[in-house]
């Protein structure tokens, strides 16, 4: 049995709201009572992160630059989603062409995760996708200029461990889909 409590939202407001950031500013009580009146939300949409396997065994994944940590990373194609409008399998049926012209009808969900719970309000969904060929058409967004990068399986956990992938989504969505190929070979 648990003794935690949540927080009680006395108030809410948006306080900043344009189409790359939303702030929503919540007074809250503690569950000792106390009040603090500028507790600070970012309202992010779910993302979709998906890890696609090419019928030779290869990962699709995407070099791109992310200007908030000011570097180019190699990390898994995605992108944000409304989960009151399309599902994350939809989502990531769309993501991976879009970013990659790969294509597979082969997807399932691997896991839904937190973000960052202590700030944001999104979920990571995690999707694999067995067998993606490169036959449809990228159309990045005005946001994006992304490599496409193919490693093979095998070699995916030493790119982890030199720090090539450092992502958190995706090395989550990595072990998650290597531990699924794992079981299933063992069965």
């Amino acid at each position: 049995m648990s003794f935690i409590q949540p927080w009680k939202t006395i108030k809410s407001q948006l306080v900043f709201d344009n189409q790359w950031c939303k702030v929503r500013q919540d007074e809250i009580e503690l569950p000792t009572g106390k009040v603090i009146d500028d507790y600070f939300v970012n309202v992010r949409p779910d993302i979709v992160l998906i890890l696609a396997i090419t019928p030779h065994r290869e990962i699709v994944l995407v070099r791109q630059y992310r200007h908030g940590v000011g570097e180019i990373l190699l990390e898994l194609p995605g992108g944000s989603f409304n989960p009151e409008v399309e599902n994350s399998l939809t989502a990531a049926r769309r993501e991976l062409e879009e970013e990659t012209g790969y294509i597979t009808v082969q997807m399932l969900p691997l896991a839904t995760l937190y973000d960052n719970p202590v700030k944001d309000t999104n979920k990571i969904h995690l999707i694999i996708a067995e067998n993606a060929e490169p036959l449809g058409k990228q159309q990045l967004e005005i946001t994006e200029d992304a490599e496409i990068v193919l490693v093979p399986l095998e070699g995916v956990l030493e790119r982890i461990a030199t720090g090539e992938i450092c992502v958190a989504g995706t090395i989550a969505a990595l072990f998650l889909g290597l531990s699924l190929l794992s079981q299933r070979s063992v069965t």
